[in-house]
């Protein structure tokens, strides 16, 4: 039986940190029904990275640490759905709780498959899941354990983080040849308006300046700020010796 208190686990190869906020467009009947619920319980959801190697009812499995998913904004058109959504806190999934039917593709699956490629209705779906199933969830969801937030970001870890992201966007800008004068005053701009004192300015920081799916992951999984920021500097300076 799936636990009352399992968080909807939206797998993607993606990576969500605290304070980052993204567009997400849902289109699966499976992440569809996922949203109805979480809108009609006014409930998040976690955001984490796929796991090929770790397959849930064949479907690829979540990696073992994620990020919770507040909705911001809800918009429809057609069968698709346009969701903002903002990073809150970080968990590691204890349990995986694996989704009623599997992927299209499975065999079991074969007599829903239309020669155009469409999805089958939601009905459609609920109606193939077998009678002896535990539940009639199409998304993986798991059993969760969230991060306690660290205390605020001191001031020298606050310094450290605006250097980094400063000397980050301003390699970007000369890149791109930007005027210096413009240059300095969005990237003084946009350093005031990323770091303060909160706990995930480390991992809001981290979001914009990490391109690897691999290198945000590993700091997402991170015990701590401070471990964080310790990772994102190595990470950093790693880069920076292959150039």
């Amino acid at each position: 039986m799936t636990s009352q208190d399992a968080l909807p686990l939206f797998v993607l190869p993606m990576v969500l940190m605290p304070g980052e906020v993204q567009e997400l467009r849902v289109f699966e009947p499976r992440y569809r029904q996922m949203l109805d619920d979480c809108l009609l319980d006014n409930k998040n959801f976690g955001l984490v990275m796929n796991d090929p190697f770790e397959p849930s009812n064949h479907w690829d499995g979540p990696r073992t640490h994620g990020c919770e998913a507040e909705i911001l904004e809800h918009d429809t058109k057609g069968s698709n759905h346009f969701i903002s959504i903002v990073g809150r806190r970080r968990f590691t999934v204890e349990k995986v709780i694996p989704p009623a039917l599997p992927p299209f593709d499975h065999p079991s699956m074969a007599s829903l498959v239309n020669e155009d490629g469409l999805f089958p209705d939601l009905q459609t779906l609920l109606e193939h899941i077998p009678e002896d199933a535990s539940h009639h969830k199409l998304y993986i969801s798991g059993d969760v354990r969230f991060h306690e937030a660290s205390g605020p970001t001191s001031l020298t870890h606050q310094t450290m983080l605006k250097e980094l992201l400063n000397g980050v966007l301003n390699r970007i800008g000369a890149v791109l040849r930007i005027d210096a004068q413009v240059l300095d005053s969005w990237v003084e701009e946009r350093v005031e308006h990323v770091v303060d004192d909160s706990p995930n300015s480390v991992f809001t920081v981290a979001a914009l300046i990490l391109n690897g799916l691999e290198s945000k992951q590993q700091i997402l999984a991170c015990a701590d700020a401070e471990e964080a920021l310790a990772e994102l500097m190595h990470q950093l300076s790693a880069s920076y010796e292959e150039e």
